[in-house]
């Protein structure tokens, strides 16, 4: 069975996208329509822009977004998922590579999402962990001991979680998940505490326009980040993807579960390789490849 996996920010590099740009005609349609929906060049930034113009917030997410979905509608008649499922923002690609949204409102929810995002960011400061070789029952526990905001965000890999709250309780909580044996308590350089309470008004603000939004019966089932399980039913999707802000990406638990439903190959849609390591640190066997189109 075909796992079609989706990345999320952090995987954008300059030239993303170019290569599809000039092999399909049906590629450089997607990506004018996209310059129309924002409202500027952004194939320009994809393709010639610094890593620095690339790291804005209303650049970063849409990009990735753009060069995965494009990527997936390119490959036609090969792109065959069983399952799919996407990481933080990449939940959004896969959700319109499964057709339960439209490239169009896709795009669209991606770019007020990065806004609202970035607005979030500004009213506290606050940043983001990774806490390597510690079981995540012991951060879950040593985040609950802290008097702040600071909880577990990004469940990336066994052994590999992102913590993520204010920048006091973070730093806190570094300092004693060291003390507990981590490998290394490492600060990200983020723009805020994504996946955490912090993003209540991001949340409100996403809600509101998910709302708008028309959600379709999937080709196949969406392993939500919220969830970490397949679903296909609409309503829930959207009510997934409106949690999504807040609540914390269960890679770890999504991937155990793709493999127990019958995953036996992992395509990886986007920017990078950053998901098919993730799967070989859950099982070593597992075959996994990234989409290319001729």
């Amino acid at each position: 069975m075909k796992a079609y996996v989706f990345p999320g920010q952090g995987a954008q590099f300059s030239g993303m996208g170019k290569d599809l740009y000039e092999k399909s005609s049906q590629a450089r349609d997607l990506f004018q329509i996209a310059n129309e929906i924002m409202g500027f060049d952004i194939t320009k930034i994809m393709f010639e822009g610094s890593d620095e113009e690339l790291k804005q917030t209303k650049v970063t997410q849409p990009a990735i977004f753009l060069h995965s979905t494009i990527l997936a509608t390119c490959l036609g008649g090969s792109f065959s998922p069983n399952m799919v499922a996407g990481h933080s923002l990449g939940e959004f690609s896969a959700l319109v590579a499964n057709r339960s949204i439209s490239f169009e409102d896709g795009l669209k929810l991606v770019a007020q999402r990065s806004m609202a995002m970035q607005k979030a960011c500004e009213i506290q400061p606050s940043t983001m962990a990774a806490i390597l070789g510690l079981a995540d029952e012991v951060v879950e526990q040593i985040c609950g001991e802290i008097d702040g905001v600071v909880v577990p965000a990004n469940y990336n890999c066994p052994g590999q979680l992102v913590i993520s709250g204010s920048v006091s309780a973070v730093e806190e909580a570094c300092a004693k998940l060291t003390e507990a044996g981590a490998k290394r308590a490492l600060i990200l350089q983020v723009g805020g505490a994504f996946h955490s309470p912090l993003m209540e008004p991001a949340r409100e603000e996403l809600a509101a326009a998910i709302e708008q939004t028309v959600f379709n019966t999937p080709i196949c089932p969406v392993y939500q980040n919220v969830t970490a399980s397949a679903i296909s039913n609409p309503d829930e999707i959207k009510k997934n993807l409106v949690l999504q802000l807040t609540a914390p990406v269960r890679w770890t638990q999504t991937m155990k579960q793709m493999l127990a439903d019958g995953a036996t190959e992992v395509i990886e849609v986007g920017p990078g390789k950053v998901l098919q390591g993730l799967f070989k640190k859950v099982d070593r066997e597992i075959q996994t490849i990234s989409a290319s189109i001729e």
